[in-house]
């Protein structure tokens, strides 16, 4: 078992590779049946397996790896499934492309789109059971790590532990201390893993250098100055180091195809999903016969206050405030339209209108914003940048993440903006669908 665990990471990659030649062999057989061309070396087999293999390694980079041990089965499976259906989908337009040719009369044919579905659905069938191959292989060499949390009250500690107890086969969570109650810095050599959340600043630097001299790992929480720097370069002064922040000024061409892309994007979205629109206003109507749109007032960019548009999923005239858990103010429709985002879908018209942006940070309501900033001044930095449909917080936090966690994946868009962010950012928001309860979850009463 020594001999294993020295060369798990190799395993690994071993499994990782046999699963993916496994999804191409398959995709690249069944088309085949119909396309000579396909299975044997020839013009078209080559140009479709670059195709597959440069989009296969640019989508696992923009939704995830095979990264048994740091996720779990399901969110791994939902990832690698979606960059595969993406790239077979774009290897199937090359093949398309490539039978477009004299011999075939020079005509367009989608054929094999029956063997395309099986295709699609034995890949994901290969990539489930992979991933718990993986995973199960992962944790029966690696032991969960002795796993030491330390936070500055009560309330984090909780919040900290129901995080971490989610990789329980990975972190065995041994103690948990109040900082300023107990002497953190004795602790550390006793642990595997050490977990710190929302301490005093000007107090962390002391138990960075103690996890670093015990060789410990440290998963810390990163303040709003560790964002503002995290991609700052490192430049030279004769011999002096110097990291550089110009906290993100959007170049004119930025702005210009960020632009562009909203609205050709938002356009054809709206026709897209017209059927989807068309269907869910009808549901709302007949529930309860009220207005089918919700309008607000919002806080954008530089706090200008525009009117957003959401399908209503609330009873009319209540009093309007965050959703709870269990909330009965939401209709039967409400919660279907929440659960899949469909109630987000007329915020296109907003992004048309050059009022909010595909990816940004996500429009407040204006008491939210005066509550949050109150609690914490920095939460007016969001404002930096133009409002969003989606972004960070909507992919990787939930509907009651709390005003300051928000505000830290917030300010990790505004901060390492950039094109290719934010078309990472629409991919992975695919993947919210497939987590619709935990994303939508309401806040406690």
């Amino acid at each position: 078992m020594k001999n294993v665990k020295r060369f798990k990471n190799s395993i690994i990659g071993i499994i990782a590779f046999i699963m993916y030649s496994g999804c191409m062999a398959v995709l690249f057989l069944l088309l085949g049946i119909d396309n000579f061309a396909v299975t044997s070396l020839s013009r078209t087999s080559v140009v479709m397996a670059f195709t597959f293999i440069i989009f296969g390694f640019l989508l696992v980079r923009t939704y995830g790896r095979f990264d048994v041990g740091v996720r779990k089965s399901r969110p791994i499976v939902i990832s690698l499934s979606l960059a595969l259906i993406i790239d077979d989908l774009v290897t199937y337009m090359v093949m398309v492309i490539m039978n477009t040719n004299d011999e075939n009369g020079r005509t367009v044919r989608f054929s094999s789109i029956g063997y395309l579905i099986l295709a699609v659905i034995a890949q994901i069938l290969i990539i489930t059971l992979f991933a718990h191959i993986g995973n199960s292989f992962f944790f029966a060499v690696t032991p969960p790590e002795k796993t030491l949390l330390v936070a500055g009250s009560d309330g984090d500690l909780e919040k900290v532990k129901r995080a971490v107890a989610l990789f329980d086969k990975r972190y065995d969570i041994s103690h948990m201390a109040l900082f300023g109650k107990e002497d953190i810095e004795s602790l550390i050599h006793d642990y595997d893993s050490v977990f710190i959340y929302d301490i005093p600043q000007s107090e962390r630097a002391g138990l960075v250098k103690k996890c670093y001299l015990e060789r410990v790992s440290l998963y810390c929480f990163p303040y709003i100055e560790d964002v503002l720097m995290h991609n700052s370069p490192q430049l030279m002064f004769s011999d002096l180091p110097f990291y550089l922040s110009d906290f993100n000024r959007m170049t004119f061409e930025q702005r210009v195809i960020k632009r562009l892309a909203d609205i050709f994007v938002s356009a054809f979205m709206l026709i897209l999903t017209s059927p989807v629109l068309l269907v869910s206003a009808i549901m709302i109507k007949k529930e309860d016969g009220g207005s089918v749109f919700f309008r607000q007032e919002r806080a954008t960019i530089r706090g200008r206050v525009f009117r957003i548009y959401k399908f209503r999923t609330m009873k009319e005239n209540i009093e309007n405030f965050s959703a709870t858990r269990d909330d009965d103010r939401i209709t039967k429709t409400g919660k279907f339209l929440r659960k899949y985002r469909i109630d987000e879908l007329p915020q296109f018209i907003n992004i048309i209108k050059g009022e909010m942006s595909l990816v940004g940070p996500r429009p407040e309501m204006l008491k939210n914003v005066e509550e949050y900033t109150r609690e914490l001044p920095e939460f007016s930095y969001r404002l930096k940048m133009k409002a969003g449909l989606t972004g960070f917080a909507q992919i990787m936090g939930k509907y009651n993440t709390s005003s300051k966690d928000k505000l830290i994946l917030d300010l990790m868009y505004i901060e390492e903006f950039s094109i290719i962010t934010d078309i990472r950012i629409l991919l992975q928001t695919l993947t919210v669908l497939f987590s619709a309860e935990e994303s939508t979850e309401g806040f406690d009463e």
